[in-house]
């Protein structure tokens, strides 16, 4: 039976992974720059989650307050970081969102503390049993797959359904058209960046149950969330969602097959791997160059 725990952990984790990459996806569509503190906002969502539970703030409250705040830390990472370089058509977004995000990692690291800290959840408290055995398996790791696929479905809609959801995909195509039609390219861009943020916000909140709360933790998350991005296609949704649910069984089944200690090299050989058979991805699609 340990199996079937290693698996389902690994699918929980690798949908975790898939939050955050969902949010690369979202940005670099829009506006072909990717946020590198994506990574903070899983940590942000986890430490601020931690703090206002330990203040005694009810759970739906507190997850929706965290979610706003993650959104917001999305604003100011556009308006910091990417905006002033994207005018200026420079690259230099890249190492601007790295930066932000370490202040952003340090800053909680003198508010929050370095030492981990637990975060207590029903759901991963009572593992599941059937028949009086005991699974190994808490509700937490089934429930963190659905909302990765729920919230990958409803982006999906959003943006084939919705008007908002359209003049993102019109900024996407070509911005300068977009303008002409009258459409706020400043602020659809602004919105994807909040929408990527409050998902890596999401992410972390449903992982630190599962692990520790630390202001560090962003880091790994983050590096792993941009290997599955690039491994499904950063343009395809789906990709990700494909590629998370890959990479996290690899890592489980590595963990238990060989050791902990083998799982990064045999995960990330696994991405250079795919890579060099499909550059462009699982999904994604190579683009047409004019020339």
């Amino acid at each position: 039976m340990d199996i079937l725990p290693a698996l389902l952990t690994g699918l929980a984790l690798g949908s975790i992974y898939g939050l955050i990459a969902l949010g690369f996806h979202i940005t670099a569509s829009v506006c072909g720059a990717v946020n590198f503190a994506q990574g903070s906002s899983a940590m942000l969502g986890a430490v601020l989650l931690w703090m206002m539970t330990e203040a005694g703030w009810p759970v739906p409250i507190a997850v929706g307050v965290t979610i706003l705040a993650c959104g917001i830390y999305g604003l100011v990472v556009e308006r910091a970081a990417i905006r002033p370089f994207l005018g200026r058509k420079s690259d230099a977004w890249l190492m601007a969102t790295v930066a932000l995000g370490l202040v952003c990692d340090n800053g909680m690291m003198l508010v929050f503390g370095a030492e981990p800290r637990s975060l207590v959840s029903p759901l991963a408290q009572t593992s599941l049993r059937v028949g009086g055995m005991d699974l190994g398996i808490y509700p937490l790791h089934l429930l963190i797959p659905v909302v990765m696929l729920a919230l990958a479905a409803g982006i999906d809609l959003f943006r084939r359904r919705t008007l908002h959801g359209t003049a993102m995909l019109a900024v996407a195509q070509n911005r300068d058209a977009a303008a002409i039609m009258g459409i706020p390219v400043g602020r659809v861009i602004a919105a994807a960046f909040a929408l990527s943020s409050a998902l890596a916000g999401i992410a972390g909140m449903l992982v630190a149950p599962l692990t520790h709360v630390e202001s560090g933790m962003g880091v790994v998350l983050g590096l792993k969330a941009f290997a599955v991005a690039i491994l499904g296609g950063l343009g395809s949704a789906w990709g990700i969602v494909a590629a998370a649910l890959l990479f996290g069984l690899v890592e489980a089944l590595v963990t238990l097959g060989v050791g902990s200690g083998y799982t990064q090299i045999v995960t990330f050989m696994l991405v250079i791997i795919v890579l060099a058979v499909r550059p462009d991805g699982l999904l994604g699609r190579a683009k047409v160059r004019k020339v």
